[in-house]
């Protein structure tokens, strides 16, 4: 079942997920409902959650948005 318009009840469109992306820290803490940078290495520390892997550049981490959104799919069906 598609994603509706709560005021038209009309489909969403599908967003596109491009699997080169990658999002910073702050984004992906937004995205999982502003959770703080501690929940986020709790998550990486905890091997039930199986929560994606960062990728390092420089100082800073990225997750790519591909494997972030299928988590967070996975969770929801949870």
């Amino acid at each position: 079942m598609k994603p509706t318009d709560q005021t038209t009840q009309t489909p969403l469109p599908a967003l596109e997920i491009n699997p080169a992306k990658v999002i910073p820290a702050n984004a992906v803490r937004d995205l999982c409902g502003g959770v703080s940078d501690m929940t986020l290495w709790r998550w990486l520390q905890d091997p039930k959650l199986d929560f994606p892997r960062p990728i390092s550049i420089g100082k800073r981490r990225y997750w790519r948005e591909a494997e972030l959104c299928d988590w967070l799919e996975a969770r929801e069906v949870a």
